[in-house]
């Protein structure tokens, strides 16, 4: 089911489906909850909520800059919105960065996490605003190339270029803004709660050691490399991942 939920200063495009204990998948930058298209469908006794991130897919694109905050209490009305509490929540790169900040707010709506290809920390603010220069200046052709490389993204992958070609640049680079003044290494070393961490053994945008640091710092969780595998990984390899989330899920009683 499809809908369109009100927020401050945004309307969301969200999707839910199923029934059981809920689990919740957030996109990365340049792309859009159709990532999980391969991944969502694989847990059919369970309640899946995703959503496109304000600025991103079909959600509406308001003025940025946005703020980490500002993503932080969008999800937080989406599962406000369907009545959502003790859920695992799957961050993608961007989205992993907002669910460690939704952890930290609201421990009432995160029993888990699952941490993908991301991180406490996207590296220094400057590059972030250059890219958000560009894409405001240029558009999204312009970046599109240097990112697909640092994605380790094969030539072949049509499908994530042309998906981040027609990315909102404005909705891009107000993300962008979003992400160059977050950092939550101290908030995320203070969680207690069940985390896997996994990333693509080719991944140059974060590479593993990144993620393991990131996924360390929270006591008791785990961590699992994938091998061969670039920065999309739930949408090129969703049958290894979603081995992995089943795991979890079974070693935590979310079934």
């Amino acid at each position: 089911m499809i809908d369109n939920i009100e927020v401050k200063g945004a309307t969301l495009n969200a999707q839910f489906m199923g029934e059981g204990p809920p689990i919740v998948f957030l996109h990365g930058l340049g792309a859009d909850m159709s990532v999980f298209d391969g991944l969502a469908h694989r847990f059919p006794d369970h309640k899946i909520i995703r959503f496109d991130l304000r600025g991103q897919g079909q959600s509406s694109v308001p003025d940025g800059p946005y703020t980490m905050g500002g993503l932080i209490a969008d999800t937080e009305a989406v599962l406000d919105h369907y009545g959502v509490r003790d859920a695992v929540v799957f961050g993608l790169s961007m989205g992993g960065m907002i669910a460690q900040g939704l952890a930290v707010k609201r421990l009432d709506l995160v029993r888990g996490m699952v941490l993908c290809a991301t991180a406490a920390k996207f590296g220094q603010a400057d590059p972030w605003h250059a890219r958000a220069v560009t894409a405001r200046t240029k558009g999204m052709a312009a970046l599109v190339d240097e990112t697909l490389a640092r994605w380790n993204a094969k030539d072949e992958d049509a499908l994530a270029r042309a998906r981040f070609i027609n990315a909102n640049p404005e909705g891009y680079a107000a993300s962008c803004e979003a992400i160059a003044g977050s950092d939550f290494y101290t908030p995320t070393a203070g969680l207690r709660l069940p985390t896997l961490g996994l990333c693509g053994d080719r991944d140059k945008s974060t590479p593993p050691d990144l993620v393991r640091e990131k996924t360390d710092l929270i006591p008791g969780s785990t961590f699992q490399l994938i091998r061969g595998v670039g920065h999309l990984v739930p949408e090129t390899h969703a049958d290894v991942v979603a081995g992995y989330l089943y795991e979890f899920l079974v070693g935590i009683g979310h079934m």
